[in-house]
């Protein structure tokens, strides 16, 4: 239960409100439900590091593992200068989850440095993840079969081919070095559709919820996303690409949000032309025909159909959900909704897809991305041109048996062999699109489960339950 009185849960203690309530409705023993909820292991590291001028400074840092029911533990890795011990322990739980719902043989984990990116040069935050990858490896917090990290907020390719590079410095010649890490570059290891699989795991976790007509009935929207008014918070790479993809789809935009601000414009707005601005003037303020919004949060409480909260934990809380005028809530970012904002969300009837859910794309595109390296061949590469030769004898039949001929654009459209981008694109829908079912029925069928986070932990609840009890752990 969210407490009366005295200070707000952490966002760990958020997490574990949310696992209780779930646990709550399990009839697994009290001894494995606490296995299931408590971190494996935490290391916390302080390492220092020369600034280029001349003074040293002492960087904090953390890995946790959350849970060895499967192995390898995946998570990424942040740097934001409010990361703590707390935090990194909250986002490792909703790794084990996030990974349990959507079927990908990982464990939970997560890692963070203290830094604010914007105050380092690119060689200085070089330094420090070397010397943070460096850390991990002594305590063998990082390997294919061990622990695989990847980006978070404040990280990318950049830093994950740093990390990838450091680790086989230590391990030369262990052929599967590259799986250690995911998210990197396509030149180094890396999978196309990885930097936008979280943006749009997002849509096409959403696309299916919008598509349930019973559900959207009671909402009082009709299926689907064309036309629906829309509000995203951060315009990073999670919020860009779930906002870009949205708007494709044919929603309006009508709002985008960073931390200094946000632009509003009830026609739309055009997504890239705002990143573009973003890029150009450093703020996302100012964008010629739409207003400004001071504070951020002012975007959130915008008159919407959807709001795609994409940014960083704790952004509803009990003090502005009694303003949030949308009737779905797409939780883009991990934890942006309070435990106490939930309870007033869900009392006003509006939709929560959890964050728990609906952002795993990330971790499912990781997940082929470690099966690549593992692999050592690209997906498509073997059957592309197969596929391809197979289709062109199945047109030139149908055109010789009917005289009809395709032209080229035709042609090439069903002809066209699978990519690997195809294949993870396509591998990322079924993901998406299998765990919102899996989720919306234990939702529909349990008379319990009032809403869709608790569904969702409770399908995460057991699953991880059966691998324990399968390992014979608990016998």
């Amino acid at each position: 239960m969210v407490r009366a009185h005295g200070p707000a849960p952490s966002f760990f203690e958020t997490v574990n409100i949310y696992f209780e309530k779930a646990a709550s409705l399990c009839d697994y023993p009290r001894g494995l439900l606490d296995q299931i909820k408590v971190p494996n292991a935490v290391y916390a590291v302080q390492f220092p590091i020369r600034r280029e001028n001349g003074d040293y400074e002492v960087i904090s840092g953390w890995r946790v593992h959350h849970s060895h029911h499967r192995t390898p533990v995946k998570g990424g890795i942040r740097y934001a200068p409010e990361v703590n011990e707390d935090e990194v322990k909250a986002l490792a739980a909703l790794m084990t989850y996030k990974c349990a719902i959507v079927d990908v043989p990982f464990g939970g984990a997560k890692g963070g440095v203290r830094i604010d990116t914007k105050k380092y040069s690119a060689d200085e935050i070089q330094q420090i993840t070397r010397r943070y990858t460096t850390e991990l490896i002594k305590k063998n917090f990082i390997g294919p079969g061990v622990d695989v990290p990847a980006p978070d907020y404040g990280t990318g390719p950049r830093e994950m081919a740093w990390i990838a590079d450091t680790y086989m410095t230590f391990h030369p010649g262990q052929i599967d070095g590259l799986a250690s890490v995911t998210g990197k570059p396509v030149t180094q290891g890396g999978i196309r559709g990885r930097v936008e699989a979280t943006g749009r795991g997002i849509y096409y976790g959403l696309r299916e919820a919008m598509l349930q007509t019973e559900d959207m009935k009671a909402l009082k929207l009709s299926p689907g996303l064309a036309g629906k008014r829309v509000v995203v918070q951060g315009l990073g790479n999670v919020g860009y690409h779930a906002a870009k993809f949205c708007e494709e789809a044919g929603c309006v935009i009508i709002a985008l949000a960073e931390r200094n601000g946000a632009v509003y414009r009830p026609q739309g707005l055009d997504v890239d032309a705002v990143a573009k601005h973003l890029r150009e003037t450093g703020s996302i303020l100012n964008y010629p025909g739409a207003e400004n919004l001071v504070p951020t949060h002012a975007a959130l409480e915008l008159d919407c159909d959807i709001l795609i909260p994409a940014a960083l934990e704790n952004q509803i809380t009990g003090e502005n959900a009694p303003r949030i005028k949308a009737k779905i809530v797409a939780e883009g970012a991990n934890g942006p909704t309070t435990a106490e904002a939930e309870k007033i969300l869900l009392a006003r009837n509006v939709l929560i897809v959890p964050d728990v859910y609906l952002n795993a794309g990330g971790v499912t595109v990781s997940y082929f991305e470690w099966v690549k390296n593992l692999s050592h061949v690209r997906f498509g590469r073997v059957g592309k041109r197969f596929e391809e030769a197979s289709f062109e004898r199945v047109v030139h039949a149908i055109e010789r048996s009917t005289g009809h001929r395709f032209d080229d654009g035709e042609r090439r459209a069903i002809v066209h062999g699978a990519d690997e981008v195809d294949l993870v694109n396509s591998g990322l829908e079924e993901t998406m699109i299998g765990a919102y079912h899996q989720i919306r029925e234990i939702w529909k069928s349990d008379s319990r489960v009032t809403d869709q986070r608790t569904a969702a932990f409770l399908c995460a609840v057991r699953k991880v339950a059966t691998s324990y009890l399968e390992l014979g752990v608990f016998p």
